[in-house]
């Protein structure tokens, strides 16, 4: 038998290709960011109201809430690579229609269409890497797709920018259109990789399945010792599911099941609800009225803080979450009270009246910085934690539905705040600020009661984890709770794999 695998450079190359999915999204939020105060977008789209801005903004979420509930049947229908290379295509038509579009019904419909195109992989990606990678590099893959995100925000935005110095509807047009390119890339550079070794056995196709593992686990060594026991260890998942697995979404709601369900939908909800949807898509709003005049100078206000939403996002454990939270309602109180104790309403534009600070050089900067400090505040525990820990927590069993309604509640509640966000700071102006503030302090209190702590353990201690109970007091669950040693861990799966490879030669001879 060979010894374990290494890490070999093909494991990552295989891992994180796929995050070029969502990538997806993160160009997405910047190719509107980008365009709201674009005098050719405005004209072109006959300048969208607070109301109508929200719902083209919207579109896309919507859409991408239709397509993460639709995974788990396409997934498991059609295999998880043909799913994210049909989300590329999917995109690339979203993204041309987007591009063309004459009006808001055909831009909406271009939003809805790629929309459906990042449900779909922002749902998928992960539960490709997760079923491709080695156990020791999984999480850190996973959390790259929030680091995708954040790298897709960026690259758009510094399109969109540069953009801005063509004059008429090139301006916006061309960015739309260019879009469609990562799309191709994903979709054609998917063709030259592995299916999911877990869908392959599902689907009786072992002798592909153990290829695969051989090839990016032990570079093509099949008799590997580990090798061979995660394929036996895949085997029996897929026939505990088969037997064992959860056949509606009602299961969900079982004793036992229905505590983490509501822990991965509210998680979600919460990465929403803390304020970030505003510093994403609605940023030039933000610098607008903290009284940052000029578009190009919103344009690079707004570049600097995409550029610190990816230098940030590393991966974040529980108390992370929790200073998280509580700095980003610190920092939003803030904002909210300098625009409220400096602010007053422009109503110049009766259509699109806007909370606004002028003759206060000192208290726009004051904003502008800690716009800053919120989105470096998420970024660096929040915005890969959100996606990390709900595919933590749940039984294998259940595991596939209970993660597809997770990223769903993340999807209803984004696409909430895209429309609700425009008409608030229309209507209450600096108001929104406090509201966002509350619920982040609220979601840190909801941390330290209700969630369990996850860092450094298997998905079979975490089992133990909720078998303590503690629904309202989740900190009194010990450390060492389901701590195993290695041998615990991997003596006994060794030793049996020894005793079936013993077993499976005495019947040949």
């Amino acid at each position: 038998m060979g010894k374990g695998p290494a890490l070999t450079p093909v494991q990552y190359v295989v891992g994180s290709f796929a995050c070029i999915g969502g990538g997806l999204f993160g160009l997405d939020i910047s190719s509107m960011s980008g365009v709201l105060s674009n005098p050719s977008y405005l004209a072109q789209f006959g300048h969208p109201t607070a109301g109508p801005q929200g719902g083209i903004v919207g579109a896309m979420p919507a859409g991408s809430f239709v397509g993460s509930l639709a995974v788990y049947k396409l997934a498991d229908s059609i295999g998880r690579k043909k799913t994210i290379i049909l989300s590329g295509w999917i995109w690339v038509i979203g993204a041309i229609l987007q591009c063309a579009a004459v009006n808001r019904g055909m831009l909406v419909a271009g939003r809805v269409i790629a929309g459906l195109s990042v449900g779909l992989a922002s749902a998928t990606v992960p539960l490709y890497q997760s079923e491709i990678t080695a156990p020791a590099i999984r999480g850190r893959m996973v959390s790259l797709q929030q680091w995708s995100i954040t790298w897709g925000i960026m690259i758009q935005y510094f399109v969109q920018f540069g953009c801005s110095y063509i004059n008429g509807k090139a301006s916006f047009r061309i960015p739309w259109g260019l879009q469609a390119i990562p799309a191709i890339i994903l979709s054609v550079g998917m063709l030259w990789f592995p299916e999911s070794p877990r869908w392959l056995i599902d689907n009786d196709r072992e002798s592909e399945a153990l290829e695969i593992l051989a090839d990016v686990h032990a570079g093509g060594d099949a008799n590997n010792e580990l090798v061979r026991l995660e394929f036996a260890e895949i085997k029996q998942q897929v026939a505990f599911e088969r037997t064992e697995g959860a056949k509606s979404y009602m299961d969900l709601f079982k004793p036992g099941i229905v505590r983490r369900v509501v822990l991965g939908m509210s998680l979600q909800a919460w990465s929403q609800l803390s304020g970030m949807n505003i510093m994403m898509y609605y940023i030039t709003y933000v610098f607008q009225g903290a009284g940052l005049t000029g578009r190009r100078g919103g344009l690079i206000a707004s570049a600097v803080q995409y550029v610190l939403n990816v230098v940030f996002t590393v991966p974040a454990i529980l108390p992370m979450m929790i200073i998280g939270f509580s700095l980003m309602a610190i920092w939003l109180f803030l904002v909210g009270g300098l625009q409220g104790g400096f602010g007053h309403w422009d109503r110049s534009d009766p259509a699109n009246p806007v909370w606004l600070i002028t003759g206060h050089g000192g208290i726009t900067k004051a904003i502008i910085v800690f716009s800053y400090l919120f989105v470096c505040s998420f970024a660096i525990t929040i915005g890969p934690t959100s996606w990390t820990y709900p595919a933590e927590i749940f039984p294998m069993k259940v595991r596939g539905k209970a993660v597809a309604i997770s990223t769903a509640s993340n999807w209803a509640f984004n696409t909430a705040l895209a429309f609700a966000v425009p008409p608030g700071l229309a209507n209450i102006g600096f108001v929104t600020y406090f509201i966002f503030g509350a619920f982040n302090a609220v979601a840190a209190v909801h941390i330290i009661f209700m969630f369990p702590e996850t860092a450094g353990r298997t998905l079979e201690e975490i089992e133990e984890v909720f078998a303590q109970g503690h629904w309202f007091t989740a900190w009194k669950i010990s450390s060492d709770v389901g701590k195993k040693t290695l041998a615990d861990v991997v003596g006994k799966d060794v030793d049996s794999y020894h005793q079936d490879e013993k077993d499976r030669k005495d019947s040949h001879e």
